[in-house]
């Protein structure tokens, strides 16, 4: 233990002596690059439910409530996930540019899956193994420390990072950049259990490089199957991006929401009530809006929605779709409108995931479970497409804004 830590403290100082630590007084931003990937969304549905199913199984096993043996979904048909943002981060010295998954749904940050990690003078490999299960893929491999570039702006030290040997589930990309809450990350490493790895955000922000413990998210939708529509700012929020004020939401105590980036709320569709105040996650690696089992019953009853096995999903007639009502999301006492055109998938891109150009589909979906088990909704990133975000670790609270694009008619 002691020869451990003298390595790892012989190590920092090296690191740190190569690559000197620079104090940014204002926030990074970096460019988000949203992709669909049209080989794999022939059920959008099913995908997010198995990553709901494997991210609620995953939480249960950390907090000690069930074997994660026993329910991860290791025998789901294993498809890439469907609709991603990626972003170019580099690792090492010089820097290896990797195109990574923005998961807010995981802390883990991880490369290999595509292209291969290339040692450098900052590689340390460690003695451990590192895994992690996604609902639309796993990984496992080596644990190193490296350095990992942001962008040119922000470069982060000794960071803990995952080098695949083997992975499945991310044709097209080289892996995922955890920005989850860090306990997410117990448990992923072998044989140190019992440690926390520290994330990209928590070790910018230990070591000066950004002066605030939190990142901004800006989402747009978009008819395109790839566009450059994102942007994640670090240390802060990008003021230009929302209109109006942020409401803020306290991160959620019930389990096993409050693992992740959690929040309660409640949902009403026009004035009736579908889901009442619960717990759930706002999720970027998830695609759909995701209720419990009977808030979509009731939704689908108020709607006259009726399930597409083709897509997946549920779909209204455009005569239906013209009598679409607005959902309601109450977060902490501030009402985020859903209006009609935020709940339907891009008609545009209705062929996409194998729909028809005659029917209207919905972005809001069953999450497979009913309510009152602690997580019994995703605020997806169709969600967010409509509303900036802010995952604020320093004062553990998820914040939501207005944008031009809360009530575009874009789909």
């Amino acid at each position: 233990m002691f020869l451990k830590a003298l390595l790892n403290i012989l190590v920092l100082a090296l690191a740190v002596a190569a690559n000197p630590v620079v104090i940014r007084d204002s926030p990074i931003r970096l460019s988000l690059s949203r992709h669909l990937n049209v080989t794999s969304v022939h059920n959008l549905l099913r995908h997010d439910q198995a990553r709901a199913k494997a991210l609620k199984t995953q939480a249960l096993a950390k907090i000690g409530q069930r074997q994660l043996h026993q329910d991860v979904v290791i025998n789901e048909v294993v498809d890439n996930q469907a609709v991603v943002y990626a972003a170019s981060v580099g690792v090492g010295s010089p820097a290896t540019t990797y195109s990574l998954l923005i998961d807010t749904g995981s802390s883990n940050t991880w490369v290999g899956a595509g292209r291969a990690y290339v040692v450098t003078s900052t590689s340390v490999r460690t003695a451990d193994s590192v895994s992690v299960t996604y609902g639309s893929g796993s990984f496992s491999g080596t644990e190193f420390i490296d350095t990992v570039s942001i962008t040119s702006g922000l470069v982060i030290p000794q960071q803990s990072i995952g080098v695949a040997s083997r992975s499945s589930g991310f044709d097209g990309f080289d892996g995922i950049l955890g920005i989850g809450p860090v306990d997410l990350t117990l448990g992923t490493l072998s044989p140190d259990r019992n440690t926390l790895i520290p994330t990209v955000t928590d070790n910018a922000f230990s070591r000066g490089v950004i002066t605030a413990n939190e990142i901004g998210i800006s989402f747009e939708p978009t008819n395109s199957l790839e566009s450059l529509n994102g942007e994640l700012t670090w240390g802060g929020i990008d003021s230009s991006k929302f209109a109006g004020s942020l409401t803020f939401a306290p991160l959620t105590s019930t389990s096993p929401s409050n693992l992740f980036w959690g929040i309660d709320q409640s949902v009403r569709y026009g004035s009736t009530s579908i889901l009442s105040r619960t717990a759930g996650i706002v999720d970027t690696g998830t695609t759909l809006i995701l209720l419990a089992s009977d808030a979509i019953s009731r939704y689908q009853s108020l709607t006259g929605a009726v399930f597409d096995g083709a897509t997946g999903l549920l779909r209204l007639t455009t005569t239906q779709f013209a009598n679409l009502q607005s959902l309601f999301f109450n977060v902490n006492g501030v009402d985020l409108e859903v209006t009609p055109n935020a709940q339907i998938w891009p008609r545009n891109l209705n062929s996409a995931i194998g729909g028809s150009s005659s029917f209207v589909y919905l972005i809001v979906g069953d999450i497979g479970t009913p309510s009152g088990e602690g997580f019994d909704f995703i605020n997806g990133y169709t969600f967010l497409e409509r509303y900036y975000s802010v995952f604020d670790t320093a004062n553990r609270r998820v914040g939501f804004a207005p944008t031009s694009f809360t009530t575009a008619t874009t789909n």
